[in-house]
């Protein structure tokens, strides 16, 4: 009996050291399952904010952008509005009627007197206006006007371009901030 009671105390000891190494076992398993989790932990807080900080440059990048984009549409609009504001003005000045022209001419006539002496005017081939009634030397009708006058001196060294397209966009060039602001607010 000695034997089995030695056999015994063996598998005892055996059994004792097996507890003990799989209760070692089970405790470094649960340790590095802790540290892995509280790894997993950090790296998932970590790219949370990454992933938020993200997504908020891409939501402010998408509002830049359509911020952008809507400036653009707002500016074409009022270029586009620019535009028909100075094709009216320029049809309405083109079309006005030939009393009115003939008083406008004679007004261009006389500031242009001032630098030329006895001008020769071109005007657009369908006015009903002659040399006497706006008081130049000379008077040609030509295709490339639609509405005020080119005159010049008897020499063609001076020339001086009172169309009303020239005359308007002058106009409009120098109050183009004021016409923004009153078309515009």
């Amino acid at each position: 009996m000695a034997l089995d009671n030695v056999t015994k105390d063996i598998r005892d000891s055996a059994k004792a050291s097996v507890a003990a190494i799989e209760a070692e076992r089970d405790a470094e398993a649960a340790k590095i399952l802790a540290e892995a989790d509280a790894v997993i932990s950090e790296m998932k807080t970590k790219e949370d904010k990454k992933l938020k900080e993200v997504i908020e440059q891409l939501g402010r990048q998408v509002l830049s952008s359509a911020e952008l984009e809507s400036k653009k549409i707002v500016l074409s609009k009022k270029r586009e509005i620019l535009e028909k504001a100075f094709a009216g003005s320029l049809a309405s000045l083109e079309s006005s009627s030939d009393d009115t022209k003939k008083k406008q001419y004679k007004q261009m006539v006389d500031a242009a007197k001032k630098v030329i002496d006895d001008p020769k005017a071109y005007c657009a081939k369908d006015e009903r206006i002659t040399a006497e009634d706006i008081g130049v030397s000379k008077l040609e009708k030509v295709g490339n006007i639609t509405g005020g006058l080119i005159l010049e001196s008897k020499d063609g060294t001076i020339q001086v371009d009172m169309q009303y397209r020239t005359i308007l966009q002058t106009v409009w060039d120098r109050e183009m901030k004021s016409l923004s602001d009153i078309l515009f607010g």
